[in-house]
């Protein structure tokens, strides 16, 4: 993907969904998703085990699946281990995402195959909150 294309996802972009978002403000995935939220996007976090009914004023959910019910879903930002990140992948390509983002360290190659099959445009290994500013979105 280039920056033109990236760019250009970014700008019609409007919901993000969080997999692996963290309530703890310390933790990375809080602050891409605060900074995200900042940037006017709407954030949804998605994590079973975040204890807490919401995350930055917004409803958790346990799955992808789950979110999907009620919001369209434009990018799927993923913060789990490489091991875990398939998974969600696999759970991100039925909804047709604009964009399926492995954070910085995570890689899948496997999913970014099956993210090509199906049409859905994939980074590995990058930050969404990174890109936007670089992009200057």
């Amino acid at each position: 993907m280039n920056d033109d294309q990236l760019l250009s996802i970014l700008k019609r972009a409007k919901v993000i969904a969080i997999v692996g978002c963290s309530p703890r403000s310390d933790r990375p995935s809080h602050g891409v998703a605060r900074y995200l939220q900042a940037e006017g996007y709407q954030i949804v976090p998605i994590n079973p085990n975040c204890g807490t009914p919401e995350i930055l004023s917004e409803r958790c959910y346990a799955t992808l699946a789950d979110a999907a019910r009620e919001h369209r879903i434009d990018i799927v930002d993923v913060f789990r281990r490489s091991e875990f990140a398939g998974a969600v992948v696999d759970q991100a390509l039925p909804l047709k995402p604009q964009l399926v983002v492995l954070q910085l360290g995570v890689v899948d190659a496997a999913a970014s195959e099956r993210a090509a099959a199906a049409g859905v445009p994939f980074l590995m290994d990058h930050c969404l909150a990174i890109e936007h500013r670089r992009l200057k979105v």
